[in-house]
């Protein structure tokens, strides 16, 4: 069957009118690489119902579990695909992009200087008045009461000690950091491929 069809019919999936009070949007698929690891960890990898739909038709995941749910067109029924595998491995990069959300996961979303998660921005550890640059190695995680009393001085100069000194990390480093902020929402099938720094009950 030639691609376009293919789409086609997947795309008469959404067309179908479901039961309103049973919302779809709350069936998204847990997307694995081919090695059959999460894509991501933080944000976790997922996608909506019709993209893991489209992607199968597409032959380029296979379905590893379903939900208890199906969707309808004309001519097929299926069952709404919870986790699905990549066929192709996708090879993450080396480095994570230098963005705000980044520097914050690095920093476990905490202030390097006092310890808060309110009110979070960033700071150069050496103030560009002084020649400091916007790069992994001297930007910080701070709160904005800690980064007012910083002002345009190092830390050694506004007498603060740094929790952590700042470095670039990989994005495997930043995918461990990651499993320590586990989602409100985990559906059963997602827990045999998802490992979360979280206390096992007994």
């Amino acid at each position: 069957m030639f691609k376009a069809e293919l789409i086609e019919r997947a795309a008469r999936f959404r067309s179908v009118e479901e039961d309103p009070t049973r919302n779809l949007e709350s069936c998204p698929a847990l997307v694995l690489n081919a090695d059959y690891t999460p894509l991501s960890y933080y944000p976790l990898s997922i996608w909506p119902w019709q993209t893991a739909i489209k992607a199968v038709f597409l032959e380029r995941v296979d379905i590893v579990a379903s939900y208890d749910r199906q969707v309808h067109s004309p001519s097929l029924d299926m069952q709404i695909p919870s986790v699905i595998a990549l066929r192709d491995y996708v090879k993450p990069n080396e480095f994570p992009a230098f963005t705000r959300f980044n520097l914050f996961l690095r920093d476990r979303f905490t202030c390097q200087y006092c310890g808060s998660r309110e009110h979070l921005t960033f700071d150069h550890v050496v103030p560009r008045r002084l020649g400091g640059k916007t790069t992994w190695e001297n930007i910080l995680t701070a709160c904005a009461p800690c980064n007012m009393r910083k002002g345009g001085r190092t830390p050694k100069q506004a007498n603060m000690r740094v929790m952590m000194e700042p470095i670039r990390p990989t994005s495997w480093q930043l995918q461990q950091y990651g499993k320590s902020f586990p989602p409100n929402y985990l559906h059963e099938t997602w827990r045999d491929w998802l490992y979360w720094d979280i206390e096992l009950e007994e």
